[in-house]
């Protein structure tokens, strides 16, 4: 059926059957037909306590009060609350209804490299998919594209979006500088490679190859960091690995150069640029004569570089 403009903005705006057909002329009945084709609630349903029936729009927000005309009490303290806050920031001449889209675009599209889906993102930030979607592609189904405005709370969730591994899709593939990391100091604190498999659950042929690889699995890398957090500062003997294993293991380790679980601070530990701190003061000259007092090899570049840089401080001053 074909759907006057005019009728249908009376409807939304809670107008009776009988108020709209006598403002525009229309029979009663073609109104009731538009109302329940726009899936309107009827006027005598909106009266106060009226509860809208079950949607995707929740109980307790403004969206349920002012597009459903739902009055239960949620919903109209819902409405109050962001009355009074915009009544709040005008007084203050600090309203800003919008702010710009671009940003956020732009964060979701950064998101969406690391590895995030649009409800992933969504999911995290606590918004409905569709709205992700309203400012990155538009809706084209409705003719409609990308949004260049949003709301200051939208934008504000999105961004406060980060592409941790705890937000990640499991079957993401991601950078196994991380996990290597950790399984290498664990190794070099003396955890046999075959008690960590079989703590990851896999066998230590798929351990090591994991190893390897230039990629891992989002899920995987999960399963390592909690692994990592759980036996950093515990006895490898008292976990059922041998002496001789445990030996072998340190062993390995100090043969490939691998850093201890005392050398990482643990916010550092996935920063591709991050260095290993041997000595307690890596990355000054102190830093570079400790590793060569206490035979802390290999030198690591950090200390490589202070040293180097006070040599030639020294002789640009002897010159």
């Amino acid at each position: 059926m074909q759907i006057r403009e005019d009728v249908a903005g009376l409807l939304h705006e809670g107008l009776s059957d009988a108020e709209v057909s006598r403002r525009t002329g229309v029979h009663p009945v073609k109104v009731g037909d538009t109302r329940r084709a726009l899936q309107l609630p009827s006027h005598w349903d909106m009266r106060p306590g009226y509860i809208a029936p079950p949607s995707n729009r929740h109980h307790g927000t403004r969206a349920k009060y002012v597009v459903e005309k739902c009055r239960c009490k949620p919903c109209k303290e819902a409405n109050r609350q962001a009355h009074a806050e915009r009544e709040r920031l005008l007084a203050y001449g600090r309203w800003q209804p919008y702010v710009d889209a671009a940003p956020v675009r732009d964060h979701i599209r950064y998101l969406q490299a690391c590895g995030m889906g649009q409800r992933t993102i969504a999911a995290a930030a606590g918004v409905d998919r569709k709205r992700i979607q309203n400012i990155l592609t538009g809706r084209p189904e409705r003719g409609t594209g990308p949004q260049e405005k949003s709301r200051p709370a939208l934008a504000t969730a999105v961004l406060a979006v980060e592409p941790t591994l705890e937000n990640l899709a499991p079957s993401t593939l991601i950078s196994p500088i991380g996990t290597r990391r950790r399984v290498q100091a664990l190794v070099a604190v003396g955890w046999p490679q075959h008690c960590l498999a079989a703590h990851l659950g896999m066998t230590p042929s798929n351990f090591g190859a994991m190893l390897g690889r230039e990629h891992v699995l989002a899920r995987r890398a999960l399963a390592v960091q909690a692994m990592y957090d759980a036996l950093w500062n515990t006895d490898p003997a008292k976990h059922g690995a041998t002496a001789a294993g445990i030996s072998r293991a340190r062993k390995h380790a100090a043969d490939r150069g691998w850093a201890p679980v005392g050398a990482w601070d643990d916010d550092r530990l996935d920063d591709p640029e991050a260095f290993p701190d041997w000595t307690g003061q890596c990355g000054t000259t102190d830093g570079y004569w400790m590793h060569r007092r206490r035979n802390i090899r290999p030198t690591c570049q950090p200390c490589k570089d202070a040293h180097t840089a006070a040599r030639k401080a020294l002789k640009a001053v002897a010159s």
